[in-house]
């Protein structure tokens, strides 16, 4: 009967899977939980992307099924109840979703950030943005971690809620998150601050000191102190020019600090996952190497360079790659090359030409041959980490072995660290890190750069979001209507950000503030003013009528 269940779950047949279960009610054959964690899944899976009448029944069973199973009481899962979870939202059922994680609480299993999935979903879907941040609050509480789509989901409920701090609260995580948003988060960035909402946020006086004081103490580049500034936002395309400069406002992107004992930890934790992956104490013994030859300020990973572009292994490309980052160092100290034994004693590696290369390496204490059965990788990485020094290499560095190390600080350390290149008819180009931080950063001013994840060669090809209060920026700079009907990052034409041109100062003026109607007193209620909530309904619905901003400066 397992096997058959096997094949239902293989080939997603929840109609075969229900058919094997009544069989066995009616043959009297007792289920364990593997059986009814499959039927559920399938169950929860059918709820989606089927014909209406099947995911009803699909729905109808999977909870007849969860009754039975909770009668028995057989044992549950996390897959189990998450799956109850999932047929729950695809019934709107927010709160019963919420439910299943909560009996996982009670019954000592930890929760999988797929089993918040469902209740997050569901209450952002319906605007209830009160629970979907208890949702988030249960999450942080039991060490899960909202990554990017919870994240966009929580945001979008926000901005459609206009809810300035929640907002606020949102751009700080997926700073710290996710880093480069996606173009439909970033969509949903042009939204909030178009929004009339987002105009009446902030602080109209604030201590500069404090400000600049809490940026330092934070590392640079944000500053978390809430909104800076009131009145409308404008919303320009831009990209980031080679000095870190905007190339809408002008302001100077930060480079983000890296934490000396964090830095220290993650070398730590690269090498104790190589020691324990290492035989015969490798990889202690290339630590031992690296103390009696280092520092080196540049690390290359070999087999990375001699295989670019190509399948044969070619060590002139890594002795060209070896001169020529040299040059682009402060002390012009060769650096370190990285290759697997394997690869120093393979085909053609007898030649004269490519036996050259290697003495002259080795005589030159720059080479280090990675034992047969070591993951070259390590060593590299390691290198690079416990020098601070850059790492040449197209590796991306995202299969399962990156894995080990989160999804934390490596970012941060492969954007500050990592050296990419090229070939042509003339040699190796290098592509520096920059000299900024590539993540969503926060000015002194208030204003915001908002870096969109978007494939690119090179990082000054990145498009980014410049978001300013025009009383606080340069007059005269170019920025996109947003207003244009139907129009999203993902479809609407963009100029290259490297095209971005300023337009006249009075134009921009002009098309950046409307006139207030003339006689509001044609759209105030004339019952006055009683509280806080009738009076913002009521400058809305004005807002709505004139088509502008109304903004008391008091």
């Amino acid at each position: 009967m397992r096997l058959e269940f096997d094949m239902c779950s293989k080939r997603g047949d929840v109609m075969r899977a229900i058919e094997l279960y009544d069989w066995a009610q009616r043959e009297g054959i007792s289920m364990g939980q593997y059986q009814y964690s499959v039927i559920l899944y399938l169950c929860s899976s059918a709820a989606v992307g089927v014909s209406e009448d099947l995911r009803k029944y699909a729905l109808k069973r999977g909870l007849e099924i969860y009754e039975k199973m909770r009668l028995q009481n057989i044992p549950m899962n996390e897959s189990t109840l998450t799956a109850v979870a999932r047929m729950a939202m695809s019934m709107g059922n927010g709160d019963m979703a919420f439910d299943m994680v909560k009996q996982m609480t009670q019954l000592g299993i930890n929760p999988k950030l797929r089993s918040y999935a469902p209740a997050l979903s569901s209450f952002c879907e319906i605007g209830d943005v009160e629970k979907a941040f208890c949702v988030e609050k249960h999450m942080l509480e039991h060490g899960v971690s909202p990554e990017a789509p919870e994240l966009e989901a929580l945001l979008r409920a926000s901005v459609e809620a206009s809810k300035g701090d929640k907002v606020y609260y949102l751009l700080q995580k997926l700073r710290t998150t996710v880093r480069r948003v996606s173009p439909s988060a970033a969509d949903t960035i042009v939204r909030w601050f178009d929004s009339a909402a987002a105009s009446r946020v902030g602080k109209r006086k604030w201590n500069e000191v404090d400000i600049k004081e809490a940026v330092e103490n934070g590392g640079g580049g944000w500053h978390g102190q809430g909104w800076l500034g009131k009145g409308k936002w404008r919303v320009s395309f831009t990209s980031i020019g080679p000095d870190a400069s905007c190339r809408c406002c002008g302001e100077k992107l930060a480079t983000i600090d890296l934490d000396p004992v964090e830095t220290e930890n993650f070398a730590e934790s690269v090498a104790s996952i190589a020691v324990k992956r290492d035989k015969d104490s490798s990889f202690m013994k290339f630590k031992k190497w690296l103390d009696y030859y280092g520092p080196f300020e540049a690390v290359i990973d070999g087999a990375n360079v001699g295989l670019s572009n190509q399948t044969r292994f070619m060590p002139s490309k890594i002795n060209a790659v070896f001169n020529g980052i040299r040059q682009k160092l402060p002390s012009k100290k060769r650096p370190l090359i990285i290759l697997h034994n394997r690869r120093i004693s393979g085909p053609k590696m007898d030649q004269p030409v490519n036996k050259t290369l290697v003495e002259k390496w080795r005589n030159a204490d720059a080479l280090f041959a990675t034992p047969t059965g070591s993951n070259d990788d390590w060593y590299w990485l390691y290198a690079a980490i416990k020098f601070k020094c850059l790492l040449v290499t197209n590796d991306e560095m995202r299969d399962h072995t990156f894995q080990l190390l989160g999804n934390d600080f490596f970012p941060k350390w492969k954007e500050r660290h990592q050296v990419r290149f090229r070939f042509d008819e003339t040699g190796p180009i290098f592509h520096m890190p920059p000299p900024y931080s590539v993540v969503i950063q926060e000015s002194e001013k208030g204003h915001w750069h908002v870096p969109i994840a978007v494939d690119q060669d090179e990082e000054s090809e990145r498009a980014w979001l410049c978001i300013t209060r025009p009383n606080l920026s340069p007059a005269g700079l170019a920025s996109i209507d947003h207003k244009h009907e139907g129009s999203t990052i993902q479809s609407r034409d963009r100029p290259r950000p490297a095209l971005v041109t300023r337009s006249n100062s009075k134009d921009t003026q002009h098309n950046n503030h409307r006139e207030v109607p003339k006689n509001p007193k044609k759209i105030r209620s004339t019952s006055g003013f009683q509280d806080h909530s009738t009076v913002l309904s009521q400058i809305e619905t004005a807002e709505k009528l004139g088509n502008c901003i109304i903004d008391f400066q008091i």
